[in-house]
């Protein structure tokens, strides 16, 4: 049997360096530079250019990587958190359109002071995920219907009641009759941008405080401890008392609470505006990549969710230095298929494991 000694951390590192390592082979095949991968990270990473270093450090690159990962974090840490009950959340885009929603109604037909306005929104557009969410849990504890298939329908019920919704009770903008007016000034999550041109925002707080009831909630209450046995064996921890079909509901509009507020941070740092959706924005989609590489794990789809912000923010330096930007697609899948390949990984690290023991055994030999 395969140890348990190699973490799904140490896993998922591996995995992270054979999709990069996949990334530079292509790059090197069609005749490209595959350490401008490396030139393109940093610069995102750092905001230092290793082409042009005399420009010194650009506060930018980085604030627009923690900016392109809070929300890859929220909707990974949803899909994580029902994870851990048996729960497969592919309803993030539908939970995260219902939390725009929320949100846009909020800031447009109320009026609140400063502050307290913006954390009205966050609310109602968490509350509004977990209301989207709560129909594919219940279905699934109380008619045993498979919530993949729910989550999947309700995504783009989502898609066109929003459309409906902001057309019939949102102002819209008379010039471009695609969104709404926009918000108030009381309605905002600041700016952190320090003199960049940047949108980073406080919005960052609300991440790292979801991250933290995550952990606290799955590791440390008894709740959690019943979630993580619903997840691992649902009829034996329904012998041994726990509320199952409470525990899937609850998990599932928990799940939908965090997209919810990855709804609102988005709408409210980066348009500051009502939208009219065309499409999805695959952040709720995202989410699951992230969870998968992360462990399901809070502060594994944390570091999960910052590399994935870091792909989406190198897009443009890889364009600038050559680099198709499908290459960090291309990456982002690599990891994922070596993440999912994660038992041979284990089999491969085991062996090198016993090779090692067994060269030690004939040195002392």
């Amino acid at each position: 049997m395969t140890s348990k000694k190699h973490s799904t951390l140490v896993v998922s590192l591996i995995a992270v360096i054979l999709g990069i390592l996949v990334g530079c082979v292509i790059l090197m095949v069609t005749g490209r530079n595959p350490l401008n991968i490396f030139v393109a990270l940093i610069r995102s990473l750092t905001g230092f250019s290793i082409n042009n270093p005399d420009r010194g450090i650009n506060m930018m690159y980085p604030l627009n990587w923690l900016l392109s990962s809070m929300p890859v974090i929220l909707t990974g840490l949803s899909v994580a958190f029902a994870y851990r009950t048996g729960l497969f959340n592919i309803g993030g885009e539908g939970q995260y359109i219902a939390g725009s929603i929320a949100c846009a109604a909020v800031a447009l037909l109320i009026d609140l002071p400063p502050v307290i306005h913006t954390i009205a929104c966050v609310i109602a557009a968490a509350l509004a995920g977990a209301l989207w969410a709560f129909l594919p849990g219940f279905l699934k504890a109380f008619r045993n219907i498979n919530e993949v298939v729910i989550c999947v329908m309700m995504n783009y019920i989502a898609l066109y009641f929003n459309d409906w919704f902001v057309r019939s009770f949102l102002p819209i903008d008379e010039f471009t009759l695609a969104r709404t007016v926009n918000f108030p000034e009381t309605v905002s999550l600041g700016n952190l941008g320090f003199g960049t041109a940047s949108q980073f925002n406080y919005g960052i707080i609300f991440v790292i405080i979801a991250v933290i009831v995550f952990w606290f909630v799955m590791e440390k209450t008894t709740f959690g401890y019943s979630l993580r046995a619903t997840g691992f064996n649902s009829e034996g921890s329904r012998y041994a008392g726990m509320k199952n079909r409470r525990n899937t509901v609850l998990s599932m509009m928990i799940a939908g609470a965090f997209t919810g507020v990855a709804a609102a941070i988005v709408l409210i740092g980066n348009y500051s505006y009502g939208r009219i959706y065309t499409g999805f924005d695959n952040f709720g989609f995202d989410g699951i990549s992230v969870a998968l590489v992360g462990g399901a794990n809070a502060f594994g789809v944390l570091a999960s969710g910052l590399l994935f912000g870091l792909m989406a923010a190198s897009e443009t330096q890889f364009q600038i230095l050559g680099i198709p930007s499908e290459v960090s697609d291309l990456i982002q899948a690599a990891i994922i298929i070596f993440v999912a390949m994660q038992y041979g990984i284990r089999l491969i690290l085991d062996f090198l494991d016993r090779k090692t023991m067994k060269d030690k055994v004939k040195e002392v030999a």
